[in-house]
C-alpha cells in the first residue's frame, strides 16, 4: 500500500475539505502514474463520473456522476477518538487551541448541551479528561477508537457523547468506543454513513446503560437495527429518521424498553408496517412524519372497542403523509392511550376548507385526545366540538335510520362506519333535537362575519382585541376561542355584550348552544369576557 494510505482504506470514510465520501477503489489508473483513491461522494455534485475512466470501470456509484479520483494526500482519513477530544477541548500539550461555542443537540424534547470552549477555555485546559461528562466531537474527523482500553482509562465519567458527522465507517468502531464508557447514557452518531452487521451471527454488547441513541442519516436498515439492538438492553429513545428503512419486522426480545421511536423521513411501504411494531409494550411516542403512509387500520377490533396494539402509545405524529380518508382518523380512536396527535399536511385535511371545523371534526372523532397539532384541547373546546359534530351530521343520522326513540334507532352500517362515535355522542348529550337541525348551516363559513371588539373588564391592562366571527358560531365555540386568545386557566367564562346602538345596556350570552345571531349581535358590538 502506498505511503499515507491505510491498509484498510477500502470502504473507509474520508473528508476532502468540507466534502465527505467513501473510498471505493485504491490503486493505479490507466495512463497515469502513482496511486489513486476512487471516492464515492455523499454529495453527487462533488463527483465527475460513475467510477469509470477511459472505458474502464474501477468502482461503482449509486449516482451516475457521484464519483471521482483523488490523490491520497488530499484525503483525510481521520483521527482516533481521544485525539479529537483533546484537540477539541484544548487538552493537548502541543497546542493552544481556541474553538467556537459548544453545540446543543435536541433529542425529541430533550436538549443536551455539550461543553464548548469560548467561556471556559482557560479553565478547561486544567481539567483532566476524566472530569468530562458531556462531550461533543461533532465534525472532528473521528474515524477509530484508538488504543485498546485507553478511553476507559482517561474518560471514565463520560455520559453523553456527540459523535455526529465524523468519519466512522462501521458500527464496530462505535462499539469499540462505547464499550469503554461504562456509564454512557446518550449517544449521537448521526450523519455517519457506515456499515452495520447484517448476519444473525453478530452479537452486540457494550451499551449496558444507553438510554438515548440517534442514528439519523446513517443508512441503517430495520434488520440491522434489530441485530444491533441486542446490545441496547435499557434503551428508551431511538432516532432513525432519514435512513434506508422501508420494511419493518417484529422486534422479538429487543427494544422492549423503548418509549420513543422516530422513523420520520423513511419511505415505508404501507401503513400496515405499523402492525409489526405494535406490540412494543412501553412505546409512548411514535414519530412517522413523511413516511409515505396512506392509511391506518387496526383490524383486530371493531369501532367502539380499544385495540391491543400500541398499548402505551400516548403521542403519535403522522404529519406530512398521504392519508386521504377520514376513516384513518376514525381508527385512531381505537388506540387505548392516545393523548396527543400531529396530523397536518395530509390530503384529508384539504377536504375541509375551514381550519376551525377541521379541528372540531378531529377532536370529536378521537375521544381521549388532549393535544392536537401541538395545541391543548380544553374541556370547553371538546364539548363544543362534540355538540357541533352531533348537530352537523344529525340529518345524515336520521336519513340513515337514526331515531329519537332508542327502540327505533338503527342507523345503517355505512353511517356507523363513517361516524363510529356518533352513537356515543348521542348517549353523552342526547340525540339532536329537531329544532337543532332546522336551518342548519353548511360546514363551510359562507354566512356573514361579524366584526366584534373583545374586552376583559377584570384585566384592564389587557388591550381590546378585534375579531371577525361568523354569526352562526355558537357561544360554546366563542368561549373555546377566547380560552386560547387570553390564555385563561380552566375557569368558567362568563360572556355578555354591549350593543353599539344601546349604550349602557349589557346582554348576557348565557346559552352555550345558541349562535351569536340568536342574541342579535351586530358588527361593531363589544363582547365582555369575565371569569
Amino acid at each position: 500500500m502506498a505511503a499515507g494510505v491505510p491498509p484498510d482504506a477500502l470502504g473507509r470514510r474520508v473528508a476532502c475539505g468540507t466534502d465527505y465520501g467513501t473510498v471505493r477503489y485504491v490503486g493505479s489508473v490507466s495512463r497515469t502514474a502513482g496511486i489513486w483513491l476512487g471516492v464515492e461522494w455523499d454529495d453527487p455534485q462533488r463527483g465527475k463520473h460513475d467510477g469509470s475512466y477511459e472505458g474502464i470501470q474501477y468502482f461503482t456509484c449509486r449516482h451516475p456522476k457521484g464519483g471521482s479520483f483523488i490523490r491520497p494526500n488530499k484525503a483525510n482519513f481521520g483521527v482516533d477518538f481521544l485525539t479529537a477530544v483533546k484537540d477539541r477541548y484544548g487538552l493537548n500539550d502541543q497546542q493552544d487551541v481556541q474553538y467556537g461555542t459548544g453545540e446543543t443537540v435536541v433529542f425529541g424534547k430533550k436538549t443536551v448541551e455539550f461543553v464548548g470552549m469560548d467561556s471556559v477555555a482557560e479553565q478547561q485546559r486544567q481539567v483532566q479528561l476524566n472530569k468530562l461528562v458531556d462531550i461533543s466531537v461533532r465534525e472532528c474527523a473521528v474515524s477509530h477508537a484508538g488504543q485498546e482500553e485507553e478511553i476507559s482509562r482517561v474518560c471514565a465519567n463520560m455520559r453523553h457523547i456527540n459523535l455526529s458527522k465524523n468519519l466512522i465507517s462501521s458500527w464496530e468502531t462505535v462499539t469499540a468506543i462505547a464499550s469503554q464508557v461504562q456509564n454512557l447514557e446518550t449517544l449521537n452518531v448521526s450523519e455517519n454513513k457506515m456499515r452495520f452487521p447484517s448476519t444473525s451471527t453478530f452479537t452486540s454488547s457494550g451499551f449496558p446503560n444507553l438510554k438515548i441513541l440517534a442514528l439519523t442519516q446513517t443508512e441503517i436498515t430495520w434488520t440491522e437495527v434489530l441485530l444491533c439492538a441486542q446490545g441496547w438492553p435499557v434503551l428508551e429513545e431511538l432516532y432513525l429518521s432519514s435512513n434506508n428503512i422501508t420494511v419493518l419486522e417484529r422486534p422479538d426480545n429487543v427494544l422492549q424498553t423503548l418509549k420513543l421511536l422516530d422513523l420520520s423521513d423513511n419511505q415505508l411501504l404501507d401503513g400496515n408496517q405499523m402492525h409489526l411494531i405494535a406490540q412494543l409494550p412501553r412505546l409512548e411516542q411514535l414519530i412517522l412524519r413523511n413516511t409515505g403512509i396512506s392509511s391506518i387500520q387496526f383490524p383486530d377490533v371493531a369501532f367502539g372497542c380499544k385495540t391491543k396494539m400500541f398499548p402505551s402509545l400516548k403521542r403519535l405524529a403522522i404529519n406530512g403523509n398521504k392519508i386521504s380518508q377520514w376513516s384513518s382518523i376514525n381508527e385512531l380512536d381505537k388506540l387505548p392511550s392516545l393523548r396527543a396527535l400531529q396530523c397536518n399536511n395530509n390530503p384529508f385535511v384539504d377536504t375541509e376548507k375551514n381550519p376551525e371545523t377541521l379541528t372540531q371534526l378531529i377532536i370529536a372523532k378521537i375521544s381521549q385526545l388532549e393535544v392536537l397539532n401541538n395545541c391543548e384541547i380544553l374541556p370547553v373546546e371538546r364539548k363544543g366540538a362534540e355538540l357541533d359534530y352531533r348537530r352537523i351530521f344529525g340529518k345524515d343520522w336520521l336519513e340513515a335510520g337514526g331515531h329519537w326513540n332508542p327502540e327505533k334507532n338503527k342507523p345503517s352500517e355505512e353511517f356507523l362506519a363513517a361516524h363510529p362515535r356518533y352513537q356515543a355522542l348521542c348517549l353523552k348529550y342526547g340525540a339532536p333535537e329537531e329544532g337543532e337541525l332546522k336551518g342548519q348551516q353548511p360546514l363551510t363559513l359562507k354566512n356573514q362575519l361579524l366584526t366584534l371588539t373583545i374586552k376583559c373588564p377584570e384585566k384592564p391592562e389587557q388591550k381590546p382585541v378585534e375579531k371577525k366571527l361568523p354569526e352562526s358560531m355558537t357561544i360554546q365555540k366563542v368561549k373555546g376561542l377566547l380560552y386560547r386568545l387570553f390564555k385563561i386557566p380552566g375557569s368558567e367564562l362568563k360572556l355578555s355584550y354591549e350593543s353599539s346602538k344601546l349604550e349602557g345596556k349589557e346582554v348576557k350570552l348565557d346559552n352555550d348552544l345558541k349562535p351569536l345571531q340568536f342574541y342579535s349581535i351586530e358588527s361593531g358590538d363589544c363582547v365582555l369576557v369575565r371569569w
